[in-house]
């Protein structure tokens, strides 16, 4: 009988052991990583309303242009910095952090710096975008922040980044998983990437139309390098996580992540297609983007067949819904991009408010609704306290759902429209813009949509960090599973 219970009794032993080391673990990380959270939602807030503000001026030229630091061009820059460098930023810092600790299995220590770190970031942003309504913008897309701010993230960052590569450097020996590839991979290439525009397009600005290459380099693979890698990295950890079972193919993920790497930084010239730029550029730019056919659907395939057999714990599981829809969205995002590439569409679709509709696609319906979805998942385990209402966690998965799908469809809409008719020539420039106001009036109207469900989550993480609402034992959840299993 001994010898049969013994097996048995260092597995559990072993159980034990994990969930002590993930207690403790959580323990480290919690101040940080809830510290980044809480300012990535009061940016996502921040950003909403200019959002908004910005959505309304399309239909309504003269809302709010009494004063210079409300009008159009001062508005939508400190919309767009709120969102990419305050909400985006900042809660894939923090998603960052708690990743690489729990598969590092190695306590983050003297989390203290990283606030710290935190307190710059949120410095040098608000600074910035004081800065942009003052009139001190850039006007360089996406690098809109004056010069003043700029170096105060960079300070933050060494910080973050330092961390992040401490955590790796002490992991315990053994197996790195296809997370962590993509987690690192994301916190050296933030750095490149930015300092690179920062200093070709604002230390030594570049000439003539090679600002605009390296402008629509930057603004793509921002998107593509540091976004995309820690939204792709965080669906590879919870959706195997969530359904407790491991992720399809090890070696769909090897090909997914390095053709990543080597195609998309090739990838955002061809924006410029038909511009006074040299040929073969663009034409590098369009091969590298069609190319991005083989990471998109390999990761495709391997989260579709990871989760084969397992979509009905979609109707209970919020992380399951969130993350799900990102990563659908993911691969449309990404096959839309590919299809932009092509000079035949091209031609009807840049400078229209198709790439607008992209952009949102991908840093929101993407990005975005991932990070609610890690969001919904690491919370409770920093504060040990469970999500205080599922219906609060239903309106806000279908406001941002409907609302985001409803913006790409009335933008591209708009855009196929505006891309119709501008090439057609003859077409009166005031036809063209009035054929658009319905589809923008739709925009604000999604935005309104999105809007209530941002304030919806931020209540509901009020809630979770004061722990109001009854202490429940088990994950909150849109229904009772009708099978076990590891859900959240």
């Amino acid at each position: 009988m001994n010898t049969v219970a013994m097996p048995e009794q260092s597995t559990d032993s072993r159980a034990e052991l994990d969930r002590i080391e993930r207690v403790a673990i959580d323990a480290s990380t919690r101040g940080p990583v809830l510290f980044f959270y809480a300012s990535a939602i009061l940016w996502l807030l921040v950003g909403t309303i200019l959002g908004l503000v910005t959505a309304l001026k399309f239909n309504a030229p003269g809302f709010l242009d009494a004063w210079s630091f409300t009008t159009f061009g001062r508005v939508r820059p400190a919309h767009l910095t709120s969102v990419i460098y305050g909400w985006a930023s900042m809660a894939g810092i923090g998603t960052i952090i708690w990743l690489m600790a729990r598969l590092c299995h190695t306590r983050l220590k003297n989390g203290s710096l990283l606030i710290i770190a935190g307190c710059i970031w949120n410095l040098g942003l608000t600074l910035g975008i004081l800065g942009i309504f003052a009139g001190h913008g850039t006007s360089i897309e996406w690098l809109e922040l004056p010069g003043y701010s700029t170096p105060l993230l960079f300070i933050a960052y060494s910080f973050i980044g330092l961390w992040t590569l401490l955590m790796f450097i002490n992991r315990r020996p053994g197996h790195v998983y296809v997370t962590q590839w993509y987690l690192l991979a994301a916190v050296l290439w933030f750095p490149w990437v930015y300092g690179t525009a920062q200093i070709l397009l604002v230390a030594h600005p570049v000439q003539g139309v090679v600002q605009a290459a390296v402008n629509w380099w930057f603004a793509h693979n921002i998107i593509g390098l540091w976004f995309t890698t820690i939204g792709v990295g965080t669906v590879y950890y919870m959706i195997p996580k969530v359904l407790g079972k491991p992720i399809h193919s090890y070696y769909l993920s090897i090909i997914g992540f390095w053709t990543l790497a080597f195609f998309y930084s090739w990838n955002g010239i061809h924006h410029l297609i038909y511009g006074p730029l040299p040929a073969w550029l663009q034409t590098a730019s369009i091969v590298a983007s069609v190319m991005m056919i083989i990471p998109v659907t390999t990761v495709a395939i391997n989260h579709h067949l990871t989760m084969k057999g397992s979509f009905g714990a979609l109707r209970y599981s919020p992380t399951l819904r969130f993350i799900v829809f990102g990563a659908m969205c993911y691969t449309l995002v990404s096959l839309q991009g590919i299809s932009m590439a092509f000079r035949t569409i091209n031609k009807a679709s840049h400078f229209t408010h198709l790439t607008v509709a992209h952009a949102h696609l991908g840093l929101y319906a993407f990005f975005t609704m991932v990070m609610f979805g890690a969001m919904y998942y690491i919370v409770p385990r920093l504060v040990n306290w469970e999500w205080p209402c599922a219906k609060l966690i239903k309106i806000h998965f279908w406001t941002t759902a409907i609302g985001i799908l409803l913006m790409f469809g009335a933008l591209t809409i708009a855009g196929i429209q505006q891309g119709i008719h501008m090439n057609l020539r003859t077409t009166d420039f005031n036809v063209i813009m009035n054929s658009t106001k319905p589809w923008l009036w739709m925009r604000s109207l999604s935005g309104a949509l999105m809007m209530v469900g941002h304030f919806v989550f931020a209540a509901s993480f009020v809630m979770i960090l004061m722990r109001l609402g009854k202490n429940k034992t088990t994950p909150t959840l849109f229904e009772e599973p009708t099978r076990g299993g590891n859900v959240l």
